[in-house]
């Protein structure tokens, strides 16, 4: 199939299907006109790394993964790869939990803003001390 039909197919741009090309991530045949020559197995692998990408993994995570699951490897390395994407992905959470009560705080506060504290600043979680508060 061309690149259209490959395009179709995936939920892909062609020019993301050219990218992924143009980074070893996929590699179809060419036809002896030269053209791209997409088969079902690729339509596959792009539909995996759109998922790939949308679940936040890197091209070099997704690159990784999809040498995991080729067929004969062990499963264990993209499980590892997954736990630790997903222990991401609830660590981001936590934070935006913080940030969105913070910021819950600052819209419902009535003091006089000389007198406003920062609570966006004092939720973030940050790795050295607190900025001083700016003050007015």
């Amino acid at each position: 199939m061309n690149i259209g039909e490959a395009a179709r197919r995936s939920g892909l741009p062609a020019k993301t299907i050219r990218h992924y090309e143009d980074l070893g991530l996929v590699a179809p045949a060419r036809a002896a006109n030269g053209y791209r020559d997409y088969a079902e197995r690729d339509v596959h692998i792009l539909r995996f790394l759109q998922r790939s990408v949308s679940l936040g993994f890197s091209v070099d995570e997704t690159r990784r993964l999809l040498a995991l699951y080729a067929p004969g490897t062990r499963r264990d390395e993209a499980r590892r790869v997954a736990q630790r994407r997903a222990s991401e992905i609830d660590r981001k959470i936590l934070e935006l939990h913080t940030l969105r009560r913070a910021l819950a705080v600052l819209i419902d506060e009535t003091t006089e803003p000389a007198a406003r504290s920062w609570p966006v600043l004092d939720e973030v979680p940050n790795e050295g001390a607190r900025m001083p508060r700016p003050a007015f």
